[in-house]
């Protein structure tokens, strides 16, 4: 009996230890508890998580982490959320009044995202040109970074962009032209606009942009259910 409580503690503790996110730079700051979280609010109400789903309901949804239909071929987000920081939220909203007037709407693939999924890509596809490195983190992880397209409201579909999301090739890059003139044209409407309201396209990658002042907002690895509970 004696054998099989030390076998059965031993197991807990695996499992345990195995649901715990590695860490790969011991010297990140990454907040990881809601009491943290309610106090960096406090410290600055910027850093509040908007669910934008609430606050701007316009928006079109395509969280596909919360689906297999994504370069790791699982679901890693148990739910299909997208939570920015509070600045981040106020300028999509901008973004999305205009893009309605001209019959469009975002599209969010992506938005906050937990360290431990980082950590995860990163296992998966081991090349930072594509995945955050999971040494420095993810702008995602900072909620100041999202993953959008348009779609046409008239039709319901996206416009023609370059690729398609998570494709891993120089097609993917925001300077790539060897493409058809409508495409250039709509890839060049969604970074325009993206631009003038504080957003960068990142380098790689024509549907990820980086709010301004990024840097300022913590890491952190809090789940959507976490986040739902504040």
């Amino acid at each position: 009996m004696r054998l099989i409580f030390i076998v059965l503690c031993v197991f807990v503790f695996g499992v345990s230890f195995a649901q715990k996110t590695k860490v790969y730079n011991s010297k990140l700051y990454i907040i990881n508890n809601l009491e943290e979280y309610q106090l960096s609010i406090e410290k600055n109400p910027n850093n509040e998580l908007v669910d934008l789903e609430d606050f701007i309901p316009e928006l079109i949804l395509d969280i596909r982490y919360a689906t297999d239909n994504n370069f790791t071929g699982q679901k890693v987000y148990s739910e299909a959320k997208a939570f920015v920081r509070w600045p981040v939220a106020s300028s999509l909203k901008i973004i999305q009044e205009e893009l309605n007037k001209r019959n469009l709407s975002l599209k969010i693939y992506d938005a906050y995202r937990p360290y431990s999924a980082t950590v995860l890509f990163y296992e998966i596809y081991r090349d930072t040109t594509y995945v955050a490195s999971p040494w420095s983190g993810s702008r995602h992880n900072r909620g100041a970074a999202v993953d959008v397209s348009i779609v046409d409201l008239e039709t319901g579909e996206e416009i023609q962009m370059p690729t398609a999301f998570d494709n891993f090739t120089v097609t993917a890059h925001p300077d790539f032209m060897d493409l058809p003139d409508n495409v250039i044209e709509n890839r060049q409407l969604l970074i325009t606009i993206m631009q003038q309201h504080g957003f960068r396209v990142y380098h790689s990658e024509w549907w990820h942009f980086d709010f301004m002042g990024w840097e300022g907002f913590p890491l952190m690895d809090l789940s959507f259910e976490e986040l739902e509970k504040k």
